[in-house]
């Protein structure tokens, strides 16, 4: 096997995951564009809405942790065709939704299927590539949410306009089929290349030095210490903050902007272009501070800090004096948080010790989703009293707060063991 083409097969797998990155935010995002016309088809208040995201968010955030679990005794081979089976299937079944318990169900059965797969997908990155290039891969399918949310709006809405919101679903979700023969066909290759279907050739290349024994922490230490514990709070409420922005802004842009379904089609898709510029950006100009001489904590803070604040001026979109300034405001926002999100994601693999890094990056997800289960039947409760005003300031809020926890997070360094007391140091 010749370095060339197992860089291929390798770079193969990730363009696959990256696809699957990109129909995993599509099928997810499409009630975000039809909301309008579900809650009225079904009789649903805004409240009824916030329940139906929050049931998808609930066992989101539950099969995220499982999902690791199932992808360890699976391979990323196999949980990858089971997950892209499940969600499509839990997609197309919105169509037949009939009322708000039925759309639930369907909402919680997505949530299942979506959740396991970001944990495959994280797996097939270690499985395929060394520790010195696994960042790019990553990267490269992290950047599938931004894309799937930047297509969802023109294309559900061109489906929705001549064919209704029912078939946007079943299109949507049947669109996640396409993906199963060329993954398999490549893991045909990859058999026929290595003879096996799970070769995990990234384990044969060297990793880098980490913690020695004596520095590495426990995980009851890790989770007992402040650092993890703002670092995951601050990640936890921006995931809210996005949550809100994917599952609420193109109703608030047809409701209090006054967009036709048309209009969001042809323009709701900048946000989440201007999200993908953030999410390069934000990764370049760390690295770019930190290969300069910055220093780790430093050149990460120089990043995080502006981003959040762009971030936060998501809250004046509210306030803004025409649709086309509140549009720029959420781009500029969403570039915001996609810069964000990119290097505290990579701030959380540099804190934690590499023997637990695995289960704290999933309690971290986890407790993002969490926040936007929690705040899901809030924000539809917030709208049907008094507008989108609160929403939005709680937006402004999260950024705020999470620049406040990452100061008080201290040094982005590796967590290590404390020290023991001895005699002679009392």
């Amino acid at each position: 096997m010749t370095p060339p083409e197992q860089n291929r097969l390798a770079w193969s797998v990730v363009l696959l995951l990256f696809a699957g990155s990109v129909m995993n935010y599509v099928d997810r995002s499409v009630l975000g564009v039809v909301m309008p016309q579900v809650r009225k088809d079904l009789s649903l208040t805004n409240a009824d809405y916030g329940l139906a995201v929050n049931a998808f968010l609930v066992l989101y955030m539950v099969f995220y942790i499982l999902g690791g679990r199932v992808a360890d005794r699976l391979g990323c081979r196999r949980a990858y065709s089971l997950t892209v089976i499940f969600w499509s299937i839990a997609s197309m079944l919105h169509a037949f939704a009939r009322g708000l318990s039925s759309f639930c169900v369907f909402r919680g059965l997505l949530g299942i299927g979506e959740g396991g797969f970001y944990p495959a997908a994280i797996r097939g990155a270690a499985e395929w590539f060394p520790a010195e290039n696994r960042a790019k891969a990553v990267g490269l399918f992290l950047c599938g949410l931004s894309v799937g949310a930047l297509i969802t709006p023109p294309l559900v809405a061109w489906i929705t306009v001549h064919y209704g919101w029912r078939a946007s679903f079943l299109a949507t979700g049947a669109a996640g089929f396409l993906l199963l023969p060329p993954w398999l066909l490549l893991h045909r290759r990859v058999k026929q290349v290595y003879g096996v279907s799970d070769p995990a050739p990234a384990s044969r290349h060297p990793e880098a030095a980490g913690l020695s024994i004596e520095e590495t922490p426990a995980l009851f230490d890790v989770l007992a210490g402040r650092k993890y514990w703002c670092v995951l709070t601050a990640r936890a409420l921006t995931d809210g903050a996005w949550y809100f922005y994917l599952f609420w802004l193109p109703g608030y842009f047809q409701e209090a902007r006054g967009y036709t379904l048309e209009r969001v089609g042809q323009q709701l898709w900048f946000p989440y272009f201007s999200a993908d510029l953030g999410a390069l950006g934000g990764a370049w100009a760390a690295s770019a501070l930190i290969q300069r001489g910055f220093g780790l904590d430093r050149g990460r803070k120089m990043v995080l800090i502006p981003s959040a604040v762009l971030g936060a001026l998501g809250g004046l979109t509210y306030f803004a004096g025409s649709p086309l300034l509140a549009l720029a405001l959420v781009s500029v926002a969403l570039f915001g948080h996609l810069s964000w999100a990119t290097n505290i994601h990579t701030v959380i693999s540099e804190i934690t010790p590499r023997k637990h890094m695995a289960v704290l990056y999933g309690i971290t997800g986890a407790a993002g989703t969490l926040m936007g289960a929690v705040t899901q039947p809030l924000i539809g409760r917030a709208v049907d009293w008094g507008g989108y005003a609160p929403p939005f300031l709680g937006v402004g809020a999260a950024y705020t707060l999470a620049i406040v926890l990452l100061l008080a997070a201290g040094r982005i360094e590796p967590i290590r063991r404390a020290a023991p007391i001895t005699a002679l140091s009392r």
